[in-house]
């Protein structure tokens, strides 16, 4: 299997086979890569739909050279726990962070959603964000304020009395409830317009049919989300012979 870096003949073959339609696995199998290295490949250079060749070997090596200019700093960051692979950690992390962005939130909220939730205590304080990110404390300060307007994260004192930021476990259960809900409320207004662009007319169709469509996803989003809440407090199971 062939190591190092996607080659620019590499990524072309990529961005064909997702014109193609195919899966991610199929084009790493015709690359002969992992199928996580495609899946990274695709997700941090704007997705199955705006992937480009070219654009994302120049952002590559364009990442490339920031890290090179950033080494001294980062070759004194700690190890990771759990006998991490720091690289892949990284590369994670802005995977998770553009499929975040994907979903709608802002570059620098999503840095900050990704960060904390793949920190293992869940929490971090805004001193360790900005560090981490190499980002402005007001930039925090802004994201948080937009995460916490959105039920993402909420905040606590630590026993230094410092202000810590923490992403729930709950957290994704009250997204989707919160989704439930605004989309309720697309219901309720689309079917107010119905009696005034009157009900016969090709508007008011329209606006029943959009009424019925979300209806139906409102009330099923609620009810897997109430179904399958248990899921997000589920531990990993460990065998006597688990060792740290």
């Amino acid at each position: 299997m062939p190591g190092g870096r996607l080659t620019q003949q590499e990524r072309q073959q990529i961005a064909l086979g997702l014109a193609d339609g195919l899966a991610y696995a199929e084009i790493a199998r015709r690359l002969d890569r992992p199928t996580s290295t495609i899946t990274r490949e695709v997700m941090r250079n704007g997705g199955p739909t705006a992937y480009r060749a070219e654009v994302a070997h120049r952002a590559t090596e364009h990442r490339a050279h920031r890290r090179r200019k950033a080494a001294p700093r980062e070759a004194q960051s700690p190890p990771q726990p759990y006998g991490r692979d720091a690289e892949a950690v990284r590369e994670y992390e802005e995977v998770f962070t553009t499929v975040i962005m994907a979903s709608g939130a802002p570059l620098m909220m999503s840095r900050v959603m990704a960060c904390l939730t793949l920190t293992d205590t869940g929490s971090l304080t805004a001193a360790e964000l900005a560090q981490h990110l190499q980002v402005s404390p007001a930039s925090i300060s802004k994201a948080i304020t937009f995460l916490e307007s959105q039920g993402m994260v909420r905040r606590e004192r630590d026993e230094r009395r410092r202000e810590r930021y923490i992403v729930d476990d709950d957290v994704w259960y009250e997204a989707m409830m919160a989704s439930a809900r605004s989309t309720a409320q697309l219901v309720e207004t689309s079917r107010q317009g119905i009696s005034i662009l009157g009900p016969d007319t090709p508007a008011g169709a329209r606006l029943e049919n959009i009424a019925r469509f979300l209806d139906f996803v409102s009330e099923s989003i609620a009810r897997a989300a109430e179904q399958a809440r248990d899921i997000l407090h589920t531990k990993p199971e460990t065998t006597p012979d688990t060792t740290t």
